[in-house]
């Protein structure tokens, strides 16, 4: 099954400040501020939902095609991510911009000042689908991860008009998108992926409810947290499909892309929509014992063996 996964390629650059901040912080001096924090701890990670999501598919033994735009700074991480398995040929290099970065810094309360550069990202509204299916010979289903906001429209739109199967998941870019493109980005998804936060902005955003949103696609799938996944579909009553426990909690960040790639692993293997999500569900929960989203060690042979359906599973 041919999978190709648009959306965000970036890095993230996350220090840690052992102070507070407010201890910094001058009342009545706020709209002059001028502040330096020594960090004393520096992570660099691989990240972007896009990548994050394609690195899931490949290390549960698919081949995704990734398709984003990233700068020439990307070359060690597009080695990392092909000898994983993913095929990084559609990726877009800028030749003036630097690859999305995500510069955050923590203090000892947990406040957080952050700054995000979207780079090359501002240029994947340059790339078609067209050419990319024309070189592998066919998609069988786009995800439309977060990304460009008129990338996304863009490769919705050409989806609709290619004949592509297609997954929205708009994800954070909810936030910067009006009802008009809202409501462009859903209509006749064969997946829409939220968490419960995503789920109630989407409805104010789209001025759908859910039943209006639900008769223009095919399955909208919400994650829960600890509280596991709900499947919903028109006409018919909803599914509630428990989480997997995790071993131990570590890190949350890109969580929700593991999910995805687990569910869409399941899907290109034709299981049940119950055991996909399983699947995604259980691949979410390596990522949160690990630090980063693309540093967890996992037998895919195991892990599917873990909640592969059996002959006569349900759907």
């Amino acid at each position: 099954m041919h999978i190709a996964v648009t959306g965000s390629i970036a890095t993230d650059h996350l220090m840690v400040y052992p102070g507070r901040f407010a201890d910094q912080l001058i009342k009545g001096s706020l709209d002059k501020v001028s502040l330096s924090f020594l960090a004393d701890e520096l992570k660099i990670r691989r990240g972007g939902v896009a990548a994050n999501i394609a690195y899931g598919l490949a290390r549960l033994g698919l081949r995704p095609i990734l398709v984003g735009a990233a700068g020439r700074d990307f070359a060690e991480y597009r080695e990392r991510l092909e000898a994983a398995g993913v095929d990084a040929d559609s990726v877009l290099i800028s030749r003036t911009r630097h690859t999305a970065r995500f510069v955050c810094t923590t203090d000892a309360d947990q406040n957080q000042i952050a700054t995000f550069y979207a780079g090359a990202m501002s240029e994947a509204r340059e790339l078609r689908l067209a050419p990319v299916a024309e070189r592998v010979g066919g998609l069988d289903l786009v995800v439309i991860a977060p990304d460009d906001p008129e990338a996304m429209l863009r490769h919705t739109d050409e989806c609709r008009a290619l004949g592509f199967s297609f997954a929205a998941d708009p994800s954070q870019q909810l936030a910067r998108l009006d009802r008009r493109a809202t409501r462009r980005l859903l209509a006749g998804a064969e997946f829409l992926l939220t968490n419960e936060y995503e789920a109630e902005l989407l409805k104010q955003r789209s001025g759908w409810t859910e039943a209006q949103v639900l008769s223009r696609l095919g399955t909208w799938i919400t994650t829960r947290g600890a509280e596991g996944v709900r499947i919903a579909r028109a006409s018919a009553e909803p599914l509630a499909v428990p989480a997997v426990t995790a071993d131990r909690v570590v890190d949350p960040t890109g969580v929700g892309d593991a999910f995805r790639a687990g569910f869409f692993a399941g899907h290109s293997r034709g299981w049940p929509m119950t055991h996909a999500v399983r699947l995604g569900c259980a691949l979410a929960t390596e990522v949160l014992g690990a630090v980063g989203s693309q540093e967890y060690d996992v037998s895919a042979t195991e892990l599917m063996r873990r909640v592969e359906p059996s002959p006569a599973g349900a759907s």
